[in-house]
Parts: C-alpha cells; structure tokens; sequence
C-alpha cells in the first residue's frame, strides 16, 4: 500500500463524525454558538428527530459577509484572541462545528449584525461552500441544516427513531438553558412546543431555582437545598434535593464546569461520596450543581464534544463538592421532602389510610396520655428522656402535652404545639408508628427507622470526637461464618475496634465478640456480626472503613435501633419526636427513606371533602 493525503472532503468527514454523533449535537453546537454570541433568545425547530431539518434562530451579535465565510472554515473561531488553549472563556472554541456540520449535511447560514443595514446569507452543501449573498434578516443569525447525514449515508442508518432523537435533542437545549437561566429558549418539533423558556428574573439563585424548576419539576424547586461555597479560588453553587427526594437512575444529575453541561466521573463519584450516608446504593439523588473554576485550573480541550473535563487539583474540587453538600444536608435538620406527604395522600383507598408498607408487630392503638416512664427500652436510649434545654422540665418528664396542661387555654395550647415542629406524640399504632399532632397537622414517624438515623448520627459523631465507646460482653459471643467471612472481619479488626466492634478470630470458621459500640445497647450480635461480613464483601479491599462509614454505620444502627413492634410509653414517644428535631439528617433513615410523614390540616380536611 502506498501512503497518500486523504482529499479535504474526507478528512472534514472524519472529523466531523467526532464533533457530530447525532441531531442533538449539532443542537448542542449551534446552540452554544449563539450563547457565545450573546443572545438574549434562542429558538430551536426541529422536524424528524432532526433528520430533515434543524433550524437555530437567535438574535446575537451576528456576522457579516467576511465572518460568514470564515465561519465555515475548519478551525476559524473568534473565541481565542491570545491562541491560549488555557485561557478559554466560551463553549466553543476548537472551530469544528460547522464546518463539521456543513460537511455531512446542507447546511445555510444567515446572519445579521445589529449595526448593519442588510444580512448575508451562505450555503454549504455537502462541505462545497457557495459564496455569500445579500438576504433580508433580522439582527441576529438563524442557522438551517437539513437532511442531516446525508453525505455520511452510514452515520444515517444509526440513528435511532425521530422520537427518541428528538427526547435527547430535547435534553441538551435543557442542560444549556440550566446554565443560561438569562436567555429565553424554544423548541418545537415544527407541531408544537416542546421547550418554552422565558428569561428567568432575579438574581443568580433565584432565576436558576426558577429554571431549575421548570425544567426539573415543581417538587425539586420545592425541596432543593442551596449550595454555595468556594475553596481556593474555585466556586460551587447550584441546589440539591433532600435525600427523600430520589430516583432510581442519575438521569436528574446535571453538573456544569463554567456554563458547560459535562459527565465527569471525578464528579459523580463526589456526589455518590456526599449523599453515601443518606441513600441506598440503587437510588440516585436530585442535584444541579455549577462549578466556576479558573481557566488555568480546568482543560476543557479533552474530547471534541467537550463533554469532559481535567482538573489540576482533582482532590481540591472533590472535597468542595462533598463538604458544602454534607454541608447543606446538615443545614435541613429534620427536614424531608413535601413528596413524602403527597405519596401517602396518593396511597390513600376507600375505608382507610395505609401506614406505610403495611404494619409490622400488629396491637392496639395506645392513647398518649400522661403515664410513667418505661424501663424496657435499652439503657442508650434513655437519653431520650432528658430534656432539652431550656424547657425547665424536671428530669425524667415528658413534654406535656396541650390537653395535659392544667387551666390552658386553646391559645396556649397552640403555643406548645407550635413550639416543636414534628408536635406531641398522640398516639402509637401498630406497636410501629408514633402519631403527632402538629399546629397545623400530623405526623406519622416510623420509631424504627427514625431510631436507626438517630443511632447512625450518634456513631459517627462518637468516632468523630473521642472514639465509640464500647461496652464488653459479659460472656463473649461465638458466630459461626465461612472462613471467607472470618478472614475479611479480622482483617478488617483494627478498624471495627474503633467502631467499637472488637473481634477475634476463634478457629477458622467461626469469630468471637468481646466488645460492642456502648450506643447499641442490647442488640443481636450475629446478626450484626453477619451483615458487616457482607458489607465488607462489596466493599473496595483498599477503601479503609472510615471511608465508608456510612455504610458501616448504617448496619451498626439497624441493629441498635427501637424495633418496629416495641410498645413505646408518651414520654418516649416524645423523646424520640424532640431528639429527631435536634439531630441533623433525621428526616431518612440509612437508606434514604423518609423516617416521618407529615400532613397538613388542609390536606386531611381534602381527603373527607371538607374543602
């Protein structure tokens, strides 16, 4: 074979299947064009999934008959004025897209810039570009491409169906109007509107929470958490949703670096890290988050749709992103997501309301009427007892509830119910949930679940400060495991004594338990011996446990924790109720399950066509 230059025509091609995999990259690079361009209004068309024509329209700068002939040139871009590939402050910037795009379809440009009196219009067929003509246009540029692929007949048999290209066409004007809440977006698949975003008012926060919003859904405007910090000159701002509010896929992540919509594994894993505690595995949270970080700290030039970043000091940005997250999800306290209620209002059938996913350990109801002080709850749960400060309650007592206030009247009674917000335990049903009443409403608490994220805190807060205390076993408790079990537990000893776990190995298929963490009090030590065995069978050999505390922590407060089907007295009740108000993250258990359910009066009155 003799070595020999491929025709121009060719080597457009080639790069163009780089920069252009579908319609919605040509979208996705037609669109940031005119963001560059400083549009206040970019409106998008596209007929057939984009196969037939795509039409971008925006009132930007605009070009004139020099520009337009340049514009297709490979390479000719007027977004590096110093040709300093790390001093880039656009989206664009490499000089590929339309040439690219003109080379593999028919491709017109007309553009006008706001101080001219006439525009220019250019076609480019199939990368043969024609000469620049007088049009009539307003200021501002509107970009045709039609019969996409049509030069590139094997790229055309890819595609897939015009509705699902038109689904991800859809998503990237989406991910760039995220970024861009200042400037108004449209998309109509030439039938009706598909996107139709007005300029968001307010300031930065408020306009992206607004866009956010419509794009994302109601309910993530409603429960999304504000973020904002900076470290080192690199700033993160953006919002995230309550762990309560998840899904079964990532596809509700979106995460930008300068404007730039990317899928960087550096920050997926940051967050994945930052919601491990609050989250099972399979169930991804809601966020949006935008990183500004010096143009000499970031290289955006890693691959030709950009989509990929390289920072200088990864750890740097991973540890902003999971401090200001922790951060904010410590910030919301109890707090869980409004939808927790309008799925139990949704659950609701004729005759009755379902507690949940069906009671466990079923008994009567038990009034919650002052009583004594139960002695059958595990000694660490007898801090539930003592008041909070400021209450001047004597030790031991519950908090009175309205009813139980002598001579109180009804204004007087709504003062105490609105001094707690999750309200004073009425009721235990199905030895499994706690009744509150609220100013305002009820409130149904799972004790186990709240219980187990009470313990889980205490833990880490314990390993944080002084170590987990640990409380020895009168006699030592024998588990039998597989010899594959009993080699991960004692290789793992060390790190499950400062957990406050100790163990040894007592032949080779069996450990022994001498110590257990103080907080969990009476537990079944097996079984908790038993799931650490599988928890340590998923986790990385080289991940030490303090870096998946969470985990840990999670299995260790399961077992530590009320159990649903334990009778609980009103002072515990209470306890429990005034505890989840002062402990971070209360509001889901491990597992990201709301730990309470709380329903307004309004909504109640609904439910029995009172309203």
């Amino acid at each position: 074979m003799t070595l020999r230059l491929l025709p121009e025509t060719v080597v457009i091609r080639i790069a163009a299947g780089e920069v252009v995999e579908r319609p919605a990259s040509a979208v996705k690079e037609l669109v940031e064009n005119s963001i560059d361009a400083g549009a206040s209004r970019i409106d998008v068309v596209v007929a057939d999934g984009g196969r037939t024509l795509i039409s971008v329209t925006d009132d930007g700068r605009g070009m004139d008959a020099r520009e337009l002939a340049l514009a297709v040139q490979r390479h000719a871009t007027s977004k590096l004025p110093g040709d300093d590939l790390m001093a880039i402050a656009t989206l664009g910037f490499r000089g590929e897209a339309l040439p690219s795009i003109g080379a593999v379809s028919r491709l017109s440009i007309t553009s006008r810039p706001a101080d001219a009196d006439s525009a220019w219009t250019l076609a480019v067929e199939g990368g043969r570009t024609a000469e620049p003509e007088p049009a009539a246009h307003p200021p501002g540029t509107r970009i045709e491409v039609r019969d996409l692929f049509y030069a590139t007949p094997a790229r055309l048999k890819f595609l897939k169906a015009p509705r699902t290209e038109l689904t991800h066409t859809v998503e990237a004007v989406n991910r760039l109007a995220m970024a861009h809440p200042g400037i108004g977006f449209t998309l109509s698949d030439g039938t009706r509107s598909r996107i139709k975003l007005p300029p968001a008012p307010g300031d930065l926060f408020a306009a992206r929470l607004d866009r956010l919003g419509a794009i994302m859904g109601r309910d993530f405007a409603d429960n999304a958490l504000r973020i904002d910090a900076e470290r080192e000159g690199i700033r993160l701002t953006g919002h995230a949703g309550l762990p309560t509010l998840n899904r079964g896929n990532a596809a509700y992540q979106f995460l930008f670096v300068n404007g730039r919509p990317v899928r960087d594994k550096l920050l997926v894993g940051a967050l994945r890290g930052a919601y491990r505690d609050f989250l099972a595995s399979d169930r991804y949270p809601l966020v949006a988050l935008f990183l500004e970080v010096p143009a000499g700290a970031v290289d955006v030039n890693v691959h030709p749709a950009k989509t990929e970043v390289r920072f200088r000091d990864p750890g740097l940005v991973r540890g902003l992103i999971v401090g200001a997250l922790r951060h904010a999800l410590a910030e919301a306290g109890h707090r869980a997501a409004t939808t927790v209620a309008g799925a139990a209002l949704g659950a609701v059938r004729p005759g009755g309301l379902p507690m949940g996913s069906g009671g466990r350990g079923g008994g009567p109801v038990y009034a919650a009427q002052p009583g004594a002080v139960g002695n059958f709850l595990a000694e660490t749960a007898a801090a539930y007892h003592a008041p909070l400060p400021d209450l001047d309650l004597p030790p031991g007592a519950a908090p009175p509830a309205p009813d139980a206030i002598p001579d109180a009247d009804d204004v007087a009674r709504e003062n105490v119910l609105a001094t707690y917000p999750l309200g004073v335990a009425r009721a235990q049903v199905h030895a499994t949930y706690v009744v509150a009443q609220t100013a305002d409403g009820i409130v149904i608490v799972d004790q186990h679940a709240a219980h187990e994220r009470l313990t889980h805190e205490r833990i880490k807060a314990s390993l944080a400060s002084d170590g987990v205390a640990r409380q020895g076993l009168l006699i030592p408790e024998v588990v039998e495991l597989d010899e594959g079990a009993v080699d991960r537990l004692t290789a793992r000893a060390g790190e499950l004594a400062e957990l406050g776990l100790v163990v040894e190995a007592f032949g080779p298929g069996a450990v022994v338990v001498r110590e257990t963490p103080a907080l969990l009090g009476e537990t079944d030590v097996a079984g908790l011996v038993r799931d650490l065995a599988g928890d340590l069978t998923e986790l990385d050999e080289a991940l030490a446990l303090k870096d998946r505390l969470g985990d840990v922590c999670a299995t260790m407060a399961c077992h530590g924790s009320i159990r649903a089907g334990r009778r609980l007295n009103p002072a515990e009740m209470n306890a429990l109720l005034r505890e989840m108000e002062a402990t971070p993250h209360s509001g889901q258990c491990s597992h990201g399950r709301p730990t309470y359910v709380e329903l307004k009066l309004a909504d109640i009155e609904k439910l029995f066509g009172r309203r």
